[in-house]
C-alpha cells in the first residue's frame, strides 16, 4: 500500500468517520480509518499524506504523542491535519480550538455538519500542499546524498592528512566544497577554488590573512567554539551556519571542523569544510509560502460562498420589497443604496473566488494581440494623461485559452494599479510575446503567451513584493482600494493554467507577468446576438436548497414571477416528490448539500424524468471535477431578472 498519501480518519463516534471515509474512497484516495488515538499515531508513524480528527477524538487523550511526532518531522514536512468541529464564530470561543492550533500548526477546520463538496476540497488543497513537501523532500534528499559523499571522501582520506600539502593535493580540487586550513593563530593555509566562489575572494589575497577579516567579524564570533576545539584536537558536528562578508552578502552554509595534524602526529591547525545550502533554504521558504498561500485561498474560497448565499437573501428581499412599498422618492433611494451595496459585495466576492481560484471561467481560444489593441482606448483613458502608454507586441502570436472578459478585467487592474504607483505621472508599457514555459521557472512546460505591464513607478521593497498577492494586502492609502486586485489577477492566471510573476525594485517600478497557455485551435468566432427571450407561461417549479433563508427567498421570487413553488429542504424530499405523480415543469437546486449536493440529485432525477429541466443555483462559481452533466447555471447572489431570464430558456 502507498502511505505516503493516505488519509487518516479518526472518528470513533457517530457517522462521520464512515461518512469521511466513504466520500474519500469515492474521489479516488486511500482511507485509513483508525479506531483509536494510538493507532493514529502509530499510523503516522508509518506514513500518510494528511488526517481527518473529529475534535472530541482529542479532548481527553494525552496529546504529547502527537506534540511529539510534530516536533520530529523533518524540515521539508509541515503535515496538514483537518479537524471536525461544530461551527464556532472564532476559535477563541472553544479553547480546545486554539490549543490544537497552538499545537499542530497546519491545521484546518471543518465545520459540522459538513458538505461532501467541502470534504472534497479541504482533502484535495490539503493532500495537492503535501505534494509540494514531497517535492521539496526530493530535492532535499539529493543534496544530503551529495553532503554524504562529501563525508565519505573526508573520512577515507582522514588517514593521510598528514600535512597542508596532503591535504591540498587530495581534496582541494576533488571535493564540492569549500575547504579551508588555518593555523594555530587563525591565518590562513589553505583556501580552496570553492571558497573562492563563496565568497568572491582569490586564494592569493586568503593566504596568510586573517580568517576573521576574510569572513566577517561577527562570522567568526558565531564560530569561535568550533575553531577552539578543532586547535583543540576535536573534531566538530555538521551544522548550519550563515557567513557574511562586505561582497557576497548573506549565504547559509552546512561546516564541520577538524583538526589538522602534522607529520608527527603533532596538531598544526585546523580545516574547514564548507557547503553552501542557501538554495534549499530558499525552496523551503516558498514551500511553507505555497502552504500558506493553499490555505488563505481555501479559506477565502469558503468565506466567498457562504457570503453569496447571504447575498442572494439580501437582493432577493430587497427587489421584493421593492414591489411592495410605496413609490416614495425617498424609500426608493434608501432601496437603491442597499441593493448598490449588495451588487458591491458580489463584485467583491467575485475578486475572492479568483484568487481561490474557483470562479467559473469560460476559457476559448482568443488572439490576446488584438484584445489589447481593443483595450487601447480603455487603457489610456483609466490611467490619464500623465502616463504615457506604450503597447510592444510581437506579430503573429498563437492564440491563448483564456476567458476574454476576465483577462480584459485582470489587465485593466495592472494598468490602474500602475497609475496609482505613478502619482507625477511616467510610462507604462504593455508587452506580449511567445516564450517558452520553463522561461518562466515555475515548472510550466509548452508554448505560453508573456503579457507583461512594467510601469516607472515607486516600486516595491522585497518584503512587500513578498505580500503582494495576498488577499486584502494593499500599500495604498485607508479607502483607496481593497487589496483584492492582484491577487485576483494571480488566480486567474493560475486557474487558466498558468502563472503570475512579479518583479519589482524600490523607487525602479514594477512589472507583472502574466503566463498563459498558448493554443493551436482557431479563435472563436463572435456568437450572434442571442433571440429576445419570451416570458415564460405559468409553472410549477420544485426549489430545493438546505438553507431555509435562501430557500424562502428563492420561493418568494419564482412565486413573485406568477409560478407555483414546491419547497424542498434535501435532496432526499426532492426525490421523494418527483417519484410521486405531483406534476412539475421544472426544478432549482442549490449544488452544496448535505447528503446529496445538487449534481448528484439532478442525475437521480433525470432518471425519474429524463425531459425535466434543471437549473442549478449554486454560491460555488466552480464546481468539484467529474461533475458530468452539463447543466444551465445561475449563480449566487442573482437578481430577480436573471432568474426570470433562465426559468424563461428552460420552459421555453
Amino acid at each position: 500500500m502507498n502511505t505516503s498519501e493516505r488519509a487518516l480518519v479518526l472518528a470513533p463516534q457517530g457517522r462521520d468517520g464512515v461518512l469521511a471515509a466513504s466520500l474519500l474512497e469515492k474521489m479516488g484516495h486511500i482511507a485509513a480509518p483508525c479506531e483509536t488515538f494510538r493507532e493514529l499515531i502509530a499510523m503516522l508513524e508509518e506514513g500518510a499524506g494528511m488526517a481527518i480528527i473529529a475534535i472530541e477524538a482529542l479532548q481527553h487523550v494525552d496529546l504529547a504523542p502527537l506534540l511529539s511526532w510534530i516536533e520530529r518531522q523533518p524540515p521539508w514536512s509541515d503535515f496538514p491535519f483537518v479537524i471536525l468541529s461544530h461551527r464556532v464564530s472564532s476559535p477563541e470561543q472553544h479553547p480546545m480550538l486554539l490549543r490544537l492550533q497552538a499545537i499542530v500548526g497546519n491545521v484546518m477546520f471543518l465545520d459540522r455538519p459538513f458538505h461532501p463538496s467541502a470534504l472534497a476540497n479541504v482533502v484535495e488543497n490539503a493532500l495537492r500542499g503535501r505534494r509540494r513537501q514531497y517535492q521539496a523532500r526530493s530535492s532535499l534528499e539529493e543534496r544530503e546524498r551529495l553532503l554524504q559523499e562529501l563525508a565519505i571522501e573526508k573520512e577515507r582520506t582522514q588517514d593521510q592528512l598528514l600535512g597542508e600539502q596532503a591535504l591540498s593535493d587530495l581534496l582541494l580540487t576533488s571535493v564540492p566544497a569549500g575547504i579551508v586550513a588555518y593555523d594555530p593563530e587563525l591565518r590562513v593555509t589553505i583556501w580552496n577554488p570553492v571558497m573562492e566562489r563563496l565568497l568572491g575572494i582569490h586564494a592569493d589575497e586568503a593566504i596568510g590573512a586573517p580568517l576573521a577579516r576574510l569572513i566577517g567579524d561577527g562570522s567568526a564570533e558565531r564560530i569561535a567554539d568550533r575553531l577552539r576545539d578543532a586547535l583543540a584536537g576535536v573534531a566538530g558536528p555538521v551544522e548550519e551556519i550563515e557567513l557574511e562578508n562586505d561582497l557576497t552578502g548573506r549565504l547559509v552554509l552546512e561546516s564541520q571542523h577538524a583538526p589538522l595534524r602534522g607529520g608527527d602526529g603533532h596538531i598544526v591547525g585546523g580545516a574547514a569544510f564548507f557547503r553552501d545550502i542557501s538554495e534549499r533554504r530558499r525552496i523551503e521558504e516558498q514551500l511553507r509560502h505555497s502552504q500558506k498561500m493553499e490555505t488563505i485561498g481555501q479559506l477565502t474560497g469558503g468565506v466567498a460562498h457562504d457570503f453569496n448565499n447571504l447575498l442572494a437573501a439580501v437582493q432577493g428581499n430587497l427587489e421584493l420589497l421593492r414591489k411592495r412599498l410605496p413609490d416614495d422618492p425617498l424609500i426608493q433611494r434608501y432601496l437603491d443604496g442597499a441593493l448598490q451595496g449588495a451588487s458591491r459585495g458580489a463584485a467583491l466576492t467575485a475578486r475572492l473566488l479568483a484568487f481561490a481560484r474557483k470562479q467559473d471561467l469560460k476559457p476559448q481560444p482568443t488572439d490576446l494581440a488584438q484584445l489589447l489593441e481593443g483595450m487601447r482606448g480603455l487603457i489610456e483613458r483609466s490611467v490619464g494623461p500623465l502616463v504615457a502608454v506604450q503597447f510592444e507586441i510581437e506579430p503573429q502570436l498563437p492564440p491563448a485559452r483564456v476567458d476574454l472578459n476576465q483577462l480584459e478585467l485582470a489587465v485593466l487592474n495592472l494598468a490602474v494599479n500602475a497609475r496609482d504607483a505613478m502619482p507625477d505621472g511616467g510610462q507604462l508599457v504593455i508587452a506580449l510575446q511567445s516564450r517558452d514555459g520553463r522561461d518562466a521557472r515555475a515548472g510550466l512546460h509548452g508554448q505560453f503567451l508573456r503579457l507583461s505591464v512594467t510601469d516607472t513607478g515607486s516600486g516595491m521593497d522585497e518584503a512587500t513584493a513578498a505580500r503582494a498577492i495576498e488577499p486584502f494586502f494593499s500599500t495604498k492609502e485607508l479607502g483607496k482600494g481593497t487589496g483584492l486586485g492582484l491577487s485576483m489577477v494571480h488566480g486567474l492566471a493560475l486557474q487558466l493554467g498558468g502563472v503570475l510573476r512579479l518583479v519589482s525594485k524600490l523607487d525602479a517600478g514594477t512589472t507583472v507577468e502574466i503566463w498563459l497557455p498558448a493554443t493551436s485551435s482557431p479563435v472563436a468566432a463572435i456568437a450572434e446576438p442571442a433571440a429576445p427571450v419570451t416570458e415564460a407561461p405559468p409553472s410549477r417549479i420544485l426549489v430545493v436548497d438546505d438553507d431555509a433563508l435562501i430557500a424562502m427567498n428563492t420561493v418568494d421570487l419564482v412565486e413573485d414571477l406568477g409560478h407555483i413553488a414546491i419547497e424542498a429542504n434535501s435532496g432526499r424530499k426532492a426525490l421523494e416528490i418527483l417519484s410521486s405523480s405531483e406534476p412539475i415543469d421544472a426544478m432549482i437546486t442549490d449544488f452544496a448539500m448535505p447528503g446529496m449536493n445538487g449534481m448528484e440529485l439532478a442525475g437521480k432525477a433525470r432518471e425519474l424524468r429524463p425531459e425535466l429541466p434543471i437549473l442549478l443555483a449554486s454560491g460555488y462559481a466552480e464546481l468539484p471535477a467529474g461533475t458530468n452533466l452539463q447543466l444551465p447555471r445561475l449563480g449566487k447572489p442573482f437578481l430577480q431578472a436573471d432568474l426570470a431570464a433562465k426559468l424563461s430558456e428552460l420552459l421555453a
